[in-house]
């Protein structure tokens, strides 16, 4: 394979590095060979064989991609992820699930009413998501692969489920009591113990990487703002100053960021990211209609969001530092509220 690569043309047009790859099908097996070059030398950096069958010719090359992300940074790739949103159908919203790169779009939900608030286990195998399947908005915690889950039903609102970290419980904003805040839950829904104790309405909750901080948005100082709770010490600061609507808050998986979206008059509803000490905050998305509900790829590197810049909102991703935007994919009907897999083992 290597010497019938004259890699003097890949230079001469900038490439330094080059994949070739070749594939056999016979008798129903699939069997790929892929390689990975250092354009300038030559070398032989990476060369992977896989076998299986047809419908498998996307993994085989997922896996590659990872292997090569893996040489050349240290770091895992992306490449055995999916992004689960909320999009419009003809009964009301339900949730669907794709590829990271929008291939491969399935309906997840079909409750024929709203589902709203998708987010994903940090091992990837559960699904929690709000449902008004029943006239009010539940909770409802769905394993991806199998047929089994459970439905957390309190009086009034159970919304904006977020998981722990390397846990099976997760964080949601319940109003049984009165004014919605946030709750711990064990993975089947049961209460553990109220987070936020406050007249204001706390919603959205998201987990710093490590588990001992929580921000969330509240409207305690008039308007909705991020807040960030110490788990440890049960100190609560405000983390937003500009903006007079903050809301759909996302800590970044490096913990040192959270991505949120803005709503001012005049400019519309746009991205931005803040450190987690409230030192550093920037634009990323102006001037392309309105665009909410930021969530990070698990190597930090990506941004998934809705846009409605093209008429009606759809899924986007962008570089973590705003460049690069592009819609992720192309269906009927509104797409909203995305949230972006941990990697999923064997997919």
């Amino acid at each position: 394979m290597q010497n019938a690569i004259n890699f003097k043309n890949w230079t001469d047009v900038g490439a330094e590095l080059l994949v070739k790859g070749g594939f056999e099908y016979h008798e129903g097996l699939l069997k790929a060979e892929i390689r990975l070059y250092d354009a300038f030398s030559g070398q032989l950096l990476l060369g992977k064989r896989y076998t299986g069958h047809l419908k498998d010719n996307r993994r085989m090359i997922r896996r590659f991609c990872n292997e090569v992300v893996r040489l050349l940074t240290g770091h895992e790739g992306i490449f055995d992820t999916r992004i689960a949103f909320t999009s419009s159908t003809k009964q009301g919203k339900e949730v669907f699930i794709a590829d990271f790169d929008g291939y491969d779009c399935q309906q997840f939900t079909h409750s024929g009413t709203i589902t709203l608030f998708p987010a994903w286990s940090s091992d990837g195998k559960w699904l929690a998501y709000t449902d008004y399947k029943r006239g009010k908005p539940d909770l409802y915690i769905r394993n991806v692969t199998q047929n089994q889950g459970t439905v957390t039903s309190f009086k009034g609102s159970s919304i904006s489920p977020a998981w722990v970290p390397g846990q099976f419980a997760l964080a949601a904003s319940l109003s049984h009591e009165g004014n919605p805040s946030l709750y711990l839950l064990t993975g089947k829904g049961g209460i553990i113990k109220k987070l936020t104790h406050h007249w204001g309405i706390d919603v959205s909750p998201t987990w710093s990487p490590d588990g001992k901080a929580i921000g969330f948005v509240s409207d305690r100082a008039g308007t909705p703002q991020l807040y960030i709770k110490d788990l440890e010490n049960e100190k609560i600061r405000r983390l937003t100053f500009e903006g007079k609507y903050n809301t759909t808050p996302e800590w970044s998986p490096r913990g040192d960021f959270i991505a949120y979206s803005r709503m001012e008059a005049g400019q519309g509803t746009n991205i931005f990211i803040i450190s987690a000490d409230g030192t550093r905050n920037y634009q990323l998305t102006r001037d392309s209609g309105n665009n909410e509900s930021p969530t990070w790829s698990p190597d930090g590197t990506l941004i998934a969001f809705s846009s409605d810049r093209e008429g009606h909102s759809k899924i986007y991703v962008m570089n973590s530092n705003g460049s690069n935007q592009r819609r992720l994919l192309d269906l009927p009907g509104q797409q909203t509220e995305p949230s972006w897999s941990p990697r999923l083992s064997g997919y």
